[in-house]
């Protein structure tokens, strides 16, 4: 069973994806958060207890307060800190070259999705290509 977090502020692609991971087997929980800082703040509270933490982050890129390139600029800070294996998926909007080549050259970053995500990309995301 995963826990999944959504790092986003847009609420029907919150709404939306919550609806379809809701009918996706093997899913625990979801931890939704609004913006990049809330998502940190709740990964280093739980740093020491990994049950908490969620296997797969999907994340914006564009987001009041701390967005998702400054996510994951401290995300790569708190990885060096034996932080569990969490999987990030991009999830933006954005279809500029510039922000998919930045994205994929990060190796903190699994892939970037472009939005909207089907119910079959979120499947195949969160249970592999099976």
């Amino acid at each position: 069973m995963k826990t999944i977090a959504l790092i986003d502020d847009d609420d029907t692609f919150i709404y939306l994806s919550k609806r379809i991971l809701n009918k996706i087997d093997n899913i625990k929980q979801i931890e939704v958060f609004a913006n990049g800082l809330d998502g940190l703040n709740y990964l280093k509270l739980n740093i020491d207890n990994p049950t908490l933490l969620p296997e797969i982050i999907f994340l914006d890129l564009s987001m009041p307060i701390m967005d998702g390139w400054q996510f994951l600029d401290e995300f790569i800070n708190l990885k060096s800190k034996n932080l569990k294996k969490i999987l990030i998926y991009i999830c933006s909007s954005s279809i500029s070259p510039y922000d998919i080549s930045r994205a994929k050259s990060i190796n903190a970053v699994t892939d970037y999705i472009i939005k909207p995500i089907s119910k079959e990309n979120f499947n195949k995301l969160i249970n592999g290509y099976n």
